[in-house]
């Protein structure tokens, strides 16, 4: 997926021609290759003030200085994270980073699905790889915590050992490493959410991880088309691990949403606005299967959302393509409107409202 519109960013006049207008009508690469620029040249704005106390988040270990992060995807090379961080995000993932670097699918490979708000995107994992990546990571301070989305090339012969790989690369200078098995864009990939195959694939991980000198919490990401089955088989799997956490969800392949919206047709994964009931009710029916902290994805637009993410079951959550269409004052406005919903409800801190109304949600269809 590619950020495309970040006109609130854009407000300095070397790049005072990028407006939200104009970023909408680039090639959504080229916008993106912009606003990366942007934000390596350091001209994104700063946070002002700390964050409400409301929004205070221990996950898997973690202590967050909020629960919205950055989503893995827009910063697939960890050209940008400290910036990302000091825009206000709680947590910044990067990647997703393969062990050789690789260019990814052929252009184009990302489509704006305008009326719906969505995104399609057939990136195929295009990264610098292992090295030059953590070669970048290796000398940023991230004021916030840190993920490394770790993944697979596409021709190499053993998927399983590109993420034992990844989590023997990253676990030092990671706060938390991403397991993807989820994209839908590297042909194979999501057959690791199979029992077996998911057995083995954790079995490496968390025994790579387990050598390391410090316990870097290891999350895994899987997919929303997933039925309510193979939820039984995945938490069946990882009960019987010691992984610290679920991120849910990825892309869908499903096009019922859009269906005869330009670009539907496209082969991908959707993200954005048409995502969001569909990634809330897949994690709703994990937190019923799982006590592990869920990171809740997918279709994040506007504070109400958001707090719908926490009320199925999120215990933090991350944005990306709404941020396309909306620009960074979502991450904003976002904060601002849970730390009010805490306030409105009689609560203290948003934990309180993890879990709510899970049962609702994963009754939906």
């Amino acid at each position: 997926m590619i950020f495309s519109a970040l006109s609130p960013l854009l407000r300095v006049p070397l790049l005072a021609s990028l407006t939200r207008d104009s970023l909408l009508r680039m090639d959504p690469e080229t916008a993106h290759g912009a606003t990366i620029n942007a934000l390596r040249l350091g001209l994104a704005p700063q946070q002002d003030g700390p964050d409400a106390p409301e929004l205070k988040t221990s996950i898997a270990g973690l202590e967050l200085s909020n629960p919205v992060g950055m989503a893995a995807g827009f910063d697939k090379n960890g050209e940008v994270p400290r910036a990302l961080a000091l825009m206000g995000f709680g947590m910044v993932e990067i990647g997703t980073v393969t062990p050789r670097p690789q260019s990814g699918n052929p252009k184009p490979r990302l489509f704006r699905v305008a009326a719906a708000e969505g995104v399609i995107n057939r990136m195929g994992f295009n990264n610098d790889g292992h090295d030059d990546v953590f070669r970048r990571l290796n000398d940023v301070r991230v004021p916030a915590a840190l993920g490394v989305n770790i993944g697979a090339n596409k021709d190499t012969a053993d998927f399983i050992s590109d993420y034992a790989r990844g989590v023997a690369r990253f676990a030092r200078i990671a706060d938390y490493l991403t397991v993807n098995i989820s994209s839908p864009n590297t042909p194979g990939l999501r057959d690791l959410q199979q029992s077996e195959a998911l057995k083995r694939l954790l079995q490496a991980v968390l025994t790579v991880r387990s050598k390391s000198p410090v316990r870097v919490p290891v999350f895994l990401k899987i997919a929303p088309d997933l039925d309510e089955a193979a939820l039984d088989s995945i938490a069946a799997v990882i009960a019987a691990t010691d992984l610290d956490g679920l991120i849910v969800s990825n892309t869908t392949i499903s096009r019922d949403p859009i269906a005869g919206m330009e670009n539907a047709a496209e082969m991908g994964g959707l993200s954005g606005k048409p995502l969001f009931d569909l990634a809330t009710i897949r994690l709703a029916q994990m937190r019923q299967r799982t006590s592990l902290p869920i990171i809740g994805v997918g279709g994040i637009h506007s504070p109400q959302s958001a707090l719908e993410k926490f009320e199925a079951g999120a215990n933090a959550i991350q944005l990306y393509s709404a941020l396309v269409f909306g620009g960074l004052d979502l991450l904003d406005r976002i904060k601002r409107g849970l730390a009010a919903a805490v306030r409105a409800q009689g609560k203290r801190n948003i934990s309180e409202l993890v879990g709510t109304r899970t049962a609702d949600w994963a009754s939906r269809k």
